[in-house]
């Protein structure tokens, strides 16, 4: 929510042409606290995905390494256009019912 994460970064690409992130607070917010825009995706190796990326990464090269140990394949989504709810909405303002593990796709998000 600050900025300084640029990339958001999955081992898998999205099956699904996805706009928009929301972004979930665990606990002990369990709620979400807002939105972000995807830009642009890099597909390519974990190295080279870190080659042009980690200048905005958010995290360590060392927490990078673990999440693609032993992964041939890369994804990166550029984030932009952050925008952070004035009152955090619940799962179910979404029509969710739990938090999901990974990631899950939405028809519509909900307007503030």
């Amino acid at each position: 929510m600050n900025g300084k994460k640029e990339y958001e970064y999955r081992k898998v690409a999205f099956s699904k042409n996805v706009k928009i992130i929301l972004l979930y607070a665990t606990s002990p917010v369990k709620q979400i606290v807002g939105e972000v825009g995807i830009v642009g995706v890099i597909r390519h190796t974990p190295q080279m995905i870190w080659n042009l990326t980690k200048e905005f990464s958010g995290i360590s090269k060392d927490e990078f390494d673990l999440y693609y140990q032993n992964k041939e394949y890369a994804v990166a989504y550029k984030l932009g256009g952050v925008k952070r709810y004035n009152k955090p909405k619940l799962l179910k303002d979404f029509n969710i019912n739990k938090a999901p593990q990974s990631f899950i796709y939405l028809k519509e998000a909900k307007n503030e």
